[in-house]
């Protein structure tokens, strides 16, 4: 074979392995620990981000699984995603992703709707969270929650909040609003529900104890909401929401994110990633944006009526 040929060879060779190269999508694989509006809307607005920066079609496999509420699905996931070996780990909320990073030592993980990153020991810094690891919280701005049901309620004593104390982040969001209460005096009563089936019996011991009932952002809890809001109208309680998905499902108010806009916040730090910068360099980011919605029609249903400062700002009515 003459010189020139095997030349022309190793260059068609090399064009040929460039374009599968090129060919070859990214790989996105995402998780969540449930399914539910909120944490829906984050996978989608992710979604959109990429298509819009020009992942999408062929350029993009984009994969999801649900860990159906259960931490040790969770571990199963992350450990089939770290074996699948995708460019990025998203994961949605704080069991998937402490699930996602306590297996991954090399794969970027990129967190969404995680409370508190550094009490689920995700990482050890906001500002430079180093390693493979970053994201976005969602943390709440509690006293804005508070002051809100006080308005509905101006002789506010007393607030029942059902919660998974098996979820880092509800634990930590349950402890900001107990210093925010405490100075409010206003008083909280918890009642545990490790369990999606457990949700209504926690919501039906707070009865006759509490003035309202608060539902925070805690998966297990909202992925049942609508049991919690059974029991605000057979007992003629408000239920109050940290999350403003939850409206449209039955609580009487909520200000809070747009998950879908945070999904586009997360959907902006993963193509930072893509593009090439390393996750550890870039700061953990907090959500942005507040919304408050209301929902007249549950309102009458638990016997209290909106007010008209509320009604006046509001940015949803659902009805």
């Amino acid at each position: 074979m003459k010189l020139s040929s095997i030349f022309k060879n190793a260059i068609i060779s090399t064009l040929i392995m460039s374009a599968t190269l090129q060919a070859k999508p990214i790989y996105v694989a995402t998780t969540a620990i449930v399914e539910h509006p909120a944490l829906d809307a984050v996978r989608d607005g992710i979604k959109q981000t990429l298509n819009d920066n020009g992942y999408n079609g062929k350029k993009l496999k984009f994969t999801y699984e649900s860990a159906q509420g259960k931490p040790d699905i969770a571990a199963q996931i992350a450990r089939k995603m770290v074996g699948d070996n995708p460019d990025i780990i998203v994961a949605i909320a704080t069991p998937s992703a402490q699930a996602a990073v306590t297996t991954s030592s090399s794969i970027p993980v990129v967190f969404s709707a995680v409370t508190d990153p550094l009490a689920a020991k995700l990482v050890t810094s906001l500002e430079k969270p180093g390693g493979n690891v970053t994201g976005l919280s969602d943390m709440a701005n509690v006293k804005e929650h508070l002051e809100l049901i006080k308005e509905f309620i101006p002789n506010l004593k007393a607030i029942g909040i059902p919660y998974n104390p098996g979820e880092t982040n509800s634990v930590s969001m349950l402890a900001s609003i107990q210093i925010e209460a405490n100075k409010m005096g206003i008083k909280i009563v918890k009642s545990a529900a490790p369990k999606s089936s457990d949700v209504m019996i926690a919501a039906k011991q707070l009865v006759g104890k509490v003035d309202a009932i608060y539902c925070p952002i805690d998966n297990t809890i909202i992925s049942a909401v609508e049991s919690v809001v059974k029991v605000g109208m057979d007992a003629q309680v408000p239920v109050f929401a940290g999350d403003t998905d939850t409206v449209s499902r039955g609580a009487v108010a909520a200000v809070g994110y747009d998950y879908f806009d945070l999904g586009r916040q997360t959907g902006d730090i993963i193509v930072r990633i893509l593009k090439g910068e390393k996750p550890g360099s870039i700061d953990v980011k907090m959500a942005k944006g507040t919304n408050l919605f209301v929902n007249p029609k549950m309102a009458r249903k638990m016997g209290i009526k909106i007010p008209e400062a509320v009604l006046s700002r509001a940015t949803k009515i659902v009805d």
